[in-house]
């Protein structure tokens, strides 16, 4: 089956460098580009092209408001791409929707084209189009993360800024907080208390561990690719296997 594909992006050499690896692709045989979201709003009602690759970052209309100008229900399969914006990028994680992050790697664009070819071949855009409202509704009601953290013992409770944690470790159903020389047990599981902070500030990047990012002096690349994280006050932590990407886009400058 012969693929139409749309690149919105205002910068030209992301554009030039997604038609580059497409070009390649025997299936596609029409490659449309915009440069802005008003041209892409066009190229979508006169081309009707089977996927996008939507720059989301775009100066007057960025590409959720291309989303709601067309309408979600409308909207042909869609792999959103962003620079290091960590709440957009939860927001695709929650709706089960595919992302690409600039600079764009081969290997990772080569398994969002697979999935985004799986789903139109399979006539799946009925539940693209429900996870792109669900990704409308979920920008449109942004979280509001905890600021700072109860920590109760026997005789008295301490509150602890979120912004004074230099690390958080796992310990069964329990965390602990490194607060500077000291450490505080909190009676939460790490999954609960990673949704309530702002991955902004405090990133897991372990199964085991979230790291305060403005606590962070270098991150150095490990095997199998895990990462060294050096704390300011010399603490050394470890990334997990799974959380490679984070740490990518981490250290990479967002434009």
């Amino acid at each position: 089956m012969p693929l139409t594909v749309l690149i919105v992006d205002d910068e030209p050499l992301a554009r030039d460098g997604l038609r580059a690896l497409l070009s390649g692709d025997p299936e596609v045989s029409a490659i449309h580009q915009a440069r802005d979201g008003r041209e892409a709003v066009d190229a979508i009602r006169e081309s009707k092209p089977d996927l996008i690759f939507l720059d989301v970052q775009m100066p007057e209309m960025d590409g959720f408001a291309v989303v709601r100008t067309i309408g979600a229900e409308y909207m042909p399969v869609v792999v959103f791409v962003t620079a290091h914006d960590q709440y957009a990028i939860q927001a695709f994680e929650i709706n089960a929707l595919d992302y690409l992050l600039k600079p764009v790697i081969e290997e990772r664009f080569v398994k969002a084209l697979v999935r985004a070819k799986s789903r139109i071949h399979s006539s799946v855009a009925a539940d693209s189009n429900r996870q792109i409202i669900g990704l409308l509704e979920t920008i449109a009601s942004p979280r509001s993360y905890l600021k700072r953290l109860a920590v109760r013992s026997t005789s008295k409770t301490t509150f602890v800024d979120v912004e004074d944690v230099d690390w958080i470790g796992a310990a069964e159903n329990y965390v602990e907080l490194h607060v500077g020389q000291a450490i505080h047990l909190l009676h939460v599981t790490m999954n609960t208390l990673e949704k309530s902070l702002d991955p902004e500030t405090l990133l897991r990047i372990h199964r085991s561990i979230i790291v305060n990012v403005d606590r962070i002096k270098d991150v150095q690349s490990a095997a199998h690719g895990e990462y060294v994280i050096t704390l300011r006050d010399g603490a050394r932590l470890q990334s997990g296997r799974t959380y490679g990407d984070r740490l990518k886009t981490l250290v990479n400058n967002p434009f």
